[in-house]
């Protein structure tokens, strides 16, 4: 049997939109064994909604490795331990498509390397910012050039502390895509370049005072932040609170602060406090960065 755990992820972290994220520790875990016909099992916290069919995200993602391959599909029975909330921005969707490479990638004999999977995976997700710190871990960069793809690993950002809030709602991926508007102002487009570039300077050398600028964002966040009621009033109190920035996770509804050592708890509970006050219950807690990755072992 084959055991993986692939983390959750922080994609965007602000103005790095659709090329920047981080590996946080919260995880889903799947167990593979040979079956005589593909079956999929859930379990744990988040199990609506999901199909237990040939049609599961991990199912399918192992397949397409599998036919990049030429190699028949191999019956399992794959366990799912599903801890990080589905439509939230936290990565749950690229949890599936990385455990489903993992898992086919190892009943192949292992002929592709992580940065092979993280190509398939880039192209069924349909960018990188999510895939490649759920394979990596840390905090990443990803540039998409048309032939292939450059990854930068920028280390794990010892010395920062994460607070997270989660609503008990969800927004869906490609409405938060639908509302961002056609075309931007020049102005914005350098806003935006010029605070990629503090944002990746800030975590490679570990000056997140720079957080604050770099977080900052023109492309997307204003956008999606009215897609429910508090979320920016929530990014901004986290900065009152003292965080040195905050960002929507991904396209929301989940936000992520980053912070001081020991700070983190004050942060997210002043940020839950504002979602409360806009009727919204929330789930706060303070994880770390995952600095591993997804982890493969036979059990």
């Amino acid at each position: 049997m084959l055991e993986v755990r692939v983390p959750a992820t922080s994609a965007n972290l602000g103005a790095g939109f659709d090329c920047m994220g981080l590996a946080v520790k919260l995880y889903n875990s799947f167990v593979a064994a040979p079956a005589p016909q593909p079956e999929v099992v859930l379990g744990g916290d988040y199990t609506d909604n999901i199909s237990t069919g040939t049609n599961n995200l991990l199912w399918r993602s192992a397949c397409a490795l599998w036919d990049r391959l030429r190699v028949p599909h191999t019956p399992l029975r794959i366990c799912c331990e599903n801890h990080v909330p589905p439509s939230r921005g936290l990565g749950s969707s690229s949890t599936a498509v990385v455990g489903g490479l993992l898992i086919a990638n190892h009943f192949a004999g292992e002929p592709l390397s992580r940065f092979e999977l993280l190509e398939i995976a880039t192209e069924i997700e349909g960018h990188p910012d999510n895939v490649a710190p759920a394979l990596y871990g840390g905090v990443t960069l990803t540039v998409m050039t048309g032939e292939s793809i450059i990854f930068r690993g920028l280390g794990s950002a010892p010395g920062l502390c994460l607070a997270v809030i989660v609503p008990d709602f969800t927004v869906e991926t490609e409405k938060a895509r639908s509302i961002l508007p056609r075309r931007v102002a020049r102005s914005d487009a350098v806003f935006n370049a010029s605070r990629v570039g503090l944002l990746t300077d800030a975590f490679l050398r570990g000056e997140y005072e720079l957080l604050k600028a770099g977080t900052e964002d023109r492309l997307h966040q204003e956008w999606r932040a009215e897609l429910a009621p508090g979320l920016g009033s929530a990014l901004k109190t986290a900065r009152e609170a003292g965080a040195y920035g905050a960002a929507l996770s991904g396209s929301g509804p989940t936000v992520i602060a980053f912070c001081r050592p020991n700070a983190g708890e004050e942060v997210a509970e002043a940020m839950a406090g504002v979602m409360r006050e806009y009727g919204v219950n929330v789930r706060a807690f303070v994880p770390e960065i995952d600095a591993e990755g997804a982890v493969a072992r036979e059990i």
